[in-house]
């Protein structure tokens, strides 16, 4: 189940999604129920001015978030003159929008639980780094939304989770996908289960509402060679891009080497985010502190 074009808009890749759960291969996925406090959070948050007071209330509903809020404005990154105390101190140090993201990642690792596996060792670590990286990334590139980029960073691989969850041998299917040479990592899902984890992950997004164009990146991440094909501009193809470079530098904060994708396709994202290789090292240190951080 792979698309061969990237869309103009979201709209092919939602009907597909939507179509495939109906009388397809997702009709034996089983995806978690987005948490009522995420949904409160998101509608609190589209508002032309966020509701202030409803986040606060939303955060200080559970107390593991709202020490999670407070771990983070104590952070070196934030931290500044005396310690935060209260949910309120945590907002105002770290702004709303990074309030909402921190937040977003909570509920999200709560909602969806990792299996004890080793293949799946620090995932909503590295979810977390991706976004961070991503959101930072998005701040320097005009008209790309920051939390829109943060969301993409979070949920990108989560279809591997969920599929780990409910398709039976899937965690032999991760390791033959790392060991074979002959095809990719998705071909090798779908010759397994009929599906790969970035429709799984897509559909994820979709259950739980979030923007079509998380929605299509997320489905479409692994459709690289399409970036080289497209001229018109598109959120997605720039969020599909924008990963690839986020990645890209966090591997190399973890002291590892470019993967096969960078190689294959790096050249590629960077020319579409009009980036040359100079302006993404000169971010490098400011987000190597963010990353530090986490």
């Amino acid at each position: 189940m792979r698309a061969a074009v990237l869309p103009d808009t979201a709209d092919p890749v939602l009907a597909e999604i939507d179509a495939a759960r109906r009388s397809g291969p997702l009709q034996q996925i089983v995806i978690p129920p987005c948490p009522e406090l995420l949904t409160r959070l998101q509608q609190a948050m589209l508002r032309a001015e966020p509701d202030l007071n409803e986040v606060a209330r939303i955060a200080a509903s559970d107390v593991a978030m709202s020490a999670t809020l407070i771990r983070s404005a104590n952070s070196p990154l934030y931290a500044a003159g005396q310690p935060a105390q209260t949910i309120g101190q945590a907002m105002n140090r770290l702004g709303l929008e990074h309030t909402a993201r921190v937040m977003t990642g909570f509920l999200m690792q709560g909602a969806i639980k990792v299996p004890n596996s080793p293949h799946l060792q620090r995932f909503w670590e590295r979810a977390t780094k991706r976004a961070t990286a991503m959101s930072f990334m998005a701040g320097h590139l005009p008209g790309m939304s920051a939390d829109v980029a943060y969301t993409y960073g979070l949920f990108c691989h989560v279809g591997m989770v969920v599929m780990a969850q409910s398709v039976r041998g899937y965690l032999s299917t991760m390791v033959e996908a790392r060991a074979r040479i002959d095809r990719s990592y998705v071909a090798t899902e779908n010759a397994n289960h009929r599906t790969d984890h970035a429709v799984v992950g897509a559909l994820t997004a979709r259950v739980w509402r979030l923007s079509p164009a998380v929605v299509a990146a997320i489905r479409l991440h692994h459709d690289l060679d399409t970036l080289a094909e497209r001229s018109a501009q598109s959120e997605v193809s720039t969020l599909i891009a924008l990963g690839l470079v986020a990645e890209y530098l966090m591997r190399r904060h973890e002291g590892l080497d470019p993967d096969v994708d960078w190689h294959q396709h790096g050249a590629t994202a960077l020319a579409w985010l009009q980036l040359g290789a100079d302006d993404v090292l000169a971010w490098e240190e400011d987000l190597r502190v963010q990353l530090d951080g986490l």
